[in-house]
């Protein structure tokens, strides 16, 4: 299929509508057929229950073109799982694994003129959604719901290279220890609006939030996951009930050990220790990986060896192990990548 006349040098991170969307709707206790649509807007009535109460959870995955020219996908089991759990978790019916990553299979397929060519450097962006759709005026859960599928292409995260940002420690708090932090909801978006609105005020580009029950260990930022590297070359990341799973920092811990024969150790992290890691980034569906080059605590600037410049060399290692195994550069490990036929 002929590709789309975009300059795909030059899109940024923004919505840009495609074509087709996925649509399926739940009513009567079971979920319908599901189709492709032209129609990018949604009819809701005022009430429905994801205005009111904000019953809505989401996805974030992409699509890219290989080096052999093959479109595919990365790992979209792993989002159609969280998906399920996070419905679960917003008593919301779960929308069956195997339909959701046909889904993704079909909007991407019918997109793909919206796919940019490999080394352009911009993706597919893919986002899942489902949403509480009857109305609902007590405290309850809908009885009806819509899970969609929309896409749109992206440029890449960090125009001209990732240069290591500074963030914050927050006094804010991002989840609570047994409240929805490890599901990806809009609600735990919405109020991290706020938080990352005034780290940007204050100079900052991130937010670190600490564990709400004591303050003493590292949990995630607004939209990302913590990876460290120590000065002996182990990478380490936070454990936490409370923050997501996210799919990137699952795959990056298999890249460091399997791959790159790094040790890994996934645990507590706290505070006091962070000072003394070499290495600190960002990882996620966006940027793959942010690398941070300082973090400062209410004044004191915690500064890491590898610098304000560049990603530090494993951080390095493991961003272009990943993004080759995503492009089709290194061999991937079996069912991780999904080919759009």
């Amino acid at each position: 299929m002929e590709k789309k006349n975009i300059d795909w040098g030059s899109i940024g991170f923004g919505y840009i509508p495609t074509d087709y969307r996925y649509v399926a709707n739940f009513k009567d206790g079971k979920w319908d057929e599901g189709t492709l649509t032209t129609d990018p807007n949604v009819t809701l009535n005022e009430c429905a229950c994801v205005f009111q109460y904000a019953q809505t959870v989401f996805e974030g995955m992409k699509a890219y073109t290989t080096e052999d020219g093959h479109i595919v996908t990365f790992r979209p089991d792993l989002n159609a799982e969280r998906l399920a759990n996070s419905a679960k978790r917003l008593e919301m019916p779960a929308f069956p694994e195997d339909r959701f990553v046909d889904a993704v299979v079909q909007t991407i397929k019918a997109n793909e003129a919206y796919v940019p060519p490999y080394g352009s450097g911009a993706t597919l962006y893919v986002r899942p959604y489902m949403f509480g759709s009857n109305p609902v005026i007590g405290v309850k859960p809908a009885d009806e719901y819509q899970f969609r599928i929309l896409t749109t292409p992206v440029g890449p995260y960090f125009k001209g290279g990732a240069k290591p940002i500074t963030i914050r420690v927050t006094d804010f708090d991002r989840a609570a220890p047994h409240g929805t932090g490890h599901i990806k909801a809009g609600l735990n978006y919405a109020m991290s609006l706020h938080a990352i609105m005034d780290a940007h005020r204050q100079g900052y580009d991130e937010n670190m939030y600490l564990d709400s029950a004591t303050r003493t260990k590292v949990e995630e930022t607004g939209g990302a996951n913590f990876i460290f590297v120590t000065k002996d070359n182990t990478v380490v990341t936070p454990k936490s009930n409370s923050i997501l799973p996210s799919i990137t920092r699952r795959s990056l811990i298999y890249v460091a050990e399997h791959y790159l024969g790094l040790k890994v150790e996934e645990r507590e992290v706290y505070l006091d220790e962070v000072k003394d890691f070499a290495e600190c980034g960002l990882c996620g569906t966006a940027a793959v990986i942010s690398p941070v080059g300082k973090i400062v605590d209410h004044g004191k600037e915690i500064c890491f060896p590898s610098g304000m410049e560049e990603m530090g060399p494993t951080t390095k290692k493991l961003y272009e192990t990943l993004t080759g195994i995503q492009m089709g550069r290194i061999e991937a490990p079996e069912g991780w990548i999904k080919v759009i036929e």
